[in-house]
């Protein structure tokens, strides 16, 4: 992998423990993907909208999005996401933990890229993020 193959990969995630893991999966994978952690909805999209203490924040090849979020719910920022042309190309993986069918639903309507539902085994939590990564990184062809 070069420098090049390096993405910039946007966790929205309120879960402290769910964040550490993510990061402990890409240290234990030694995915060398750049991982930026935000921890509401409305913080994600100031980032992704670069603005506030965000102006500098670089744009993210991969979101991933947890559904339960405090100020501004996930499902609301896939559907900002999703609507704004500027930023609707940018695959988003929900990485929740409602196996609930409406949510299952709504979010492919929202132009969800993925639906995965969060393993609680911590083994399996860093193999499912292995397996995001190496899919949309190494798998898909992302535009740049």
């Amino acid at each position: 992998m070069t420098d090049l193959d390096v993405i910039d990969v946007l966790l929205v995630e309120d879960d402290d423990g769910d964040v550490l893991m993510t990061k402990e999966a890409f240290e234990y994978h030694k995915i060398r993907n750049r991982l930026h952690v935000v921890n509401d909805g409305e913080q994600a999209l100031q980032f992704l909208r670069r603005e506030g203490e965000y102006a500098d924040a670089p744009r993210p090849g991969l979101i991933l999005l947890d559904l339960n979020l405090p100020r501004v719910d996930g499902r609301e920022v896939l559907a900002e996401l999703k609507d704004d042309p500027e930023l609707r190309m940018i695959p988003v993986v929900v990485l929740t933990t409602s196996e609930s069918e409406e949510d299952i639903v709504r979010s492919y309507s929202l132009h969800a890229n993925a639906y995965v539902s969060k393993p609680v085994d911590f083994d399996r939590f860093i193999e499912v993020v292995r397996h995001i990564d190496s899919f949309f990184v190494t798998v898909v062809k992302l535009p740049h």
